[in-house]
Order: C-alpha cells, then structure tokens, then sequence
C-alpha cells in the first residue's frame, strides 16, 4: 500500500470514526450499567448519513419495509472508505455478539504477541477431549486437532474461517478471558461492546439484554480500526485481514448482497432459532478498481423465539448499504 493510499485511508477513516462515535452508546462492561436503548421503535432511531438525505431516506424505507416482512430487527452501518461517507439504521442499538467477537479475539491475541508475548502465535495449545463439552457441534477444526493441539495462529484461523467455536474459547484464554477481550475493545476506543462469557454461553440473549453485546456501530468503528487503522502493526492486519477473506462461513450473507466480482471479508456470528434467530456478518469489501474498501456492519433478531434467522436479510440490507453509499 502506498503512503498516499494509506494517508488518504486514514482521514477516510479518521471521518467516519468520528461520525460513528455520535452514534455509539457508552456501556460499562464491569458494572453493566448502559446508555443504550434497547427494542425503541426505527423512527426513533432513524437512517443517518452523512450526505444526501435521499439516500438516508431510501435506506431507511428500505429497511423498515424489510424489517416488516422479515418481522424483524435490523442494525446496520456502511461506511466507504474512499471518501469517509457513513450510512446508519439502528446503529446504536443493542444485538448480541455471537461468533462475530471472535475476529476481535484475534486481534486481540495477535496485538498480545506483537507487543508483550513474542511467539505466542506459534506456541502450542493443548487441551482434553473433555474440555469440549457442549462444543464439537461447532467446533469442525478443532475436533481434528484434540491428540496435537494447535497454534494460536491456528486457532484464528479456524475462529475466523470456519467460526469454530472451541478454537473461539482457547483464544480468549490467551487474553484473560471475556473480560480480557473486554478490555483490548476498550483500549481500541470502543466504549460500548462487552463480552461477559465464553461459548455456548455466549449466544444466550434476549430483546433487552446487555451481556454479550456489541451495537451495529461500535462494531462497525472498531472492525474499521482493526483492519485499516493503527490498533495492529502493518503485518498483524494483514494476516487478519487474509483470514476474513478466508473465510467460508456467511456465503448467503454480506457476500450474497454484493455484485460477485468484489472482493469480501468477512465474519459472521448466529445465535440459533433458540435465541430470537440472531444473525450477523461484519465485512470489508473493495469494489473492483478501487483500494479503499467498504465497512458493512448487519446485525438482526427475530421479534418472536424460535423462529430461525433469514440469511437473506442480511443480504438484502448489504445490498441497501451498498446503494445507500452510491456503490451499486
């Protein structure tokens, strides 16, 4: 990347973190005391953009008519990086976490090795077959390695490609836990997101709830941070980054939205039937002939539980994003 592609990436992103910040809700994840409004109604939470009121007008009909036929909820950022641009619905509003913290748990453990732990990305982490109860559903890579172990390079990349749920666990081992992966989000500058508790745990949610959560914003601000900003040395990010390319979990989501000959990364994060259908997928994407990349954020939950998540949606509003930005 050249210096003036990365100077112009920075006041790009530099923009749109400051907009995201007006949106942001502050949380304390020790004390769970929040600011954030949980369940409010979309006209009090309206499209925002930075720009053309059409376009803020277009996203929000689109995803209010959405939400409607879905019967549903929709959280969703879309920033451009080319140009700073921000597009929001329900962008602070609350959405549980699921597997999408395990792209933050990466980066967490990869800023660890970078500037306290030098080769903790290739030692070997070892476990029982009993530790992992509740997990080998989800957990396709890890199963395979239980008689050798495996890296922490290797668990990113199992976390990150496949959201293999042990491989999540092991990793926020390496930062002290939930509340380690906490406090590396507030060292980044995210003041709302908070995980309390390891897999499976972790997706238990419901319309209210604060443990376990992130807002469409917040998450949007520090995944921007994470792989174009300066949270992680040069190399870190771009072996984050190559992980969500990687990745081949959410085909029938951000990706299903987006024109086929962009470029996607990404990471998705389900909470099941049981747990008002909860799905999300956060994404870098780069339009063909452009270095500045989009950041798309989508969360969603059903208004009724036990009904299953739709993919669809979370295309359908990428695809909002996309056009509310003038992408498509």
């Amino acid at each position: 990347m050249t210096r003036h592609l990365r100077l112009r990436l920075s006041l790009a992103t530099l923009t749109a973190l400051a907009l995201l910040g007006g949106l942001a809700c502050a949380v304390d994840a020790l004390t769970g005391d929040t600011h954030a409004v949980d369940g409010v109604k979309a006209s009090d939470s309206a499209a925002r953009v930075q720009g053309s009121a059409s376009s803020a007008s277009g996203l929000s009909k689109t995803l209010r008519a959405l939400e409607k036929s879905y019967d549903g909820r929709i959280g969703a950022v879309g920033i451009d990086l080319g140009d700073g641009r921000t597009v929001a619905y329900r962008a602070d509003e609350r959405f549980p976490f699921n597997s999408s913290f395990k792209v933050f748990a990466c980066a967490a453990v990869l800023d660890k090795a970078r500037t306290g732990d030098p080769g903790l990305m290739e030692q070997v982490v070892r476990w029982e077959p009993a530790d992992m109860a509740g997990l080998t559903a989800n957990s396709p890579e890890t199963t395979e390695y239980t008689d050798t172990g495996m890296t922490p390079a290797q668990l990113c990349r199992a976390g990150i490609t496949k959201s293999d749920g042990f491989a999540g666990n092991l990793l926020l081992e390496q930062i002290g836990g939930p509340r380690g992966l906490t406090a590396f989000l507030r060292a980044a500058g995210d003041r709302s997101s908070r995980l309390d508790r390891p897999e499976p745990r972790l997706t238990e949610w419901e319309p209210g709830g604060v443990r376990d959560t992130t807002t469409p914003a917040a998450a949007a601000r520090t995944f921007t941070e994470l792989t174009t900003g300066d949270t992680l040395q040069g190399g870190d990010r771009a072996r984050l980054v190559g992980w969500l390319k990687a990745s081949v979990t959410g085909a029938d989501r951000i990706k299903a939205g987006l024109p086929k000959d962009w470029t996607v990364g990404n990471k998705t994060g389900t909470g099941g039937a049981s747990n008002h259908g909860t799905a999300s997928d956060l994404a870098i994407v780069w339009p063909p002939g452009t270095d500045a990349p989009l950041i798309l954020s989508v969360y969603t939950n059903r208004n009724h539980d036990n009904t299953a998540h739709e993919d669809k949606v979370i295309a359908s509003t990428a695809t909002a994003l996309a056009t509310a930005l003038g992408r498509v």
